[in-house]
C-alpha cells in the first residue's frame, strides 16, 4: 500500500513538473535549472527508493550527454545552435526517471511526435527564429514511458 502511495505521489509530482516545463518551453523557448534540476534529483531518489539507483543514475547520466554530444557536434560541424542544453538535461530527467533503458523510446516518441506536429502545426510552432520547442515532446515521451514502466 505504501510503495503505491509513493510511486502515485511521484508520478504526479512528475506529471505537474512536465506539464509546467512543456508549457514554459512553448512560451519561452527555455526550461529552466530550477524546474529541471529538482526533477533530476527526484528521479535519482525515486529510483532509491525502488531499487533502481543505478539504472536511474546511469539514465541521467547517458540522457544528458547524447543531446550535449548532438549539440556540440552540430555546432562544430555547421557553427549553428540546434539543441537547447535545456533539451539535454531533460532528456537527463527521463533517464533520472525511467532509467537508461528508456531512453531510446522517449528519444522515438520526442521525435516522431515532434516531425508530426510540424507537419500539421507549423505556423504554430515556428517561431520567427526558425527554432521548434522540444521540450513539449520530450515531455510527452518521458510520461508515455514512465506509465508505461510504472503501471503497465
Amino acid at each position: 500500500m505504501e510503495f503505491k502511495l509513493i510511486t502515485t505521489i511521484a508520478s504526479l509530482v512528475l506529471m505537474f513538473f512536465l506539464i509546467a516545463l512543456s508549457w514554459i518551453d512553448y512560451k519561452t523557448h527555455r526550461l529552466p535549472n530550477k524546474l529541471t534540476f529538482p526533477l533530476m534529483l527526484i528521479g535519482l531518489l525515486n529510483g532509491y527508493i525502488t531499487n533502481k539507483a543505478i539504472d536511474s543514475f546511469i539514465g541521467l547520466t547517458l540522457g544528458y550527454l547524447i543531446f550535449f554530444s548532438l549539440e556540440t557536434f552540430y555546432k562544430v560541424i555547421k557553427n549553428k545552435d540546434a539543441i537547447g542544453r535545456g533539451d539535454a538535461k531533460l532528456l537527463a530527467v527521463g533517464g533520472a526517471w525511467c532509467g537508461w533503458v528508456g531512453l531510446p523510446y522517449i528519444i522515438l516518441i520526442a521525435s516522431s511526435t515532434g516531425l508530426i506536429a510540424v507537419l500539421f502545426f507549423k505556423k504554430y510552432l515556428l517561431k520567427s527564429n526558425g527554432h521548434i520547442p522540444f521540450g513539449p515532446f520530450l515531455a510527452l515521451g518521458i510520461t508515455i514511458i514512465w506509465i508505461t514502466n510504472t503501471y503497465i
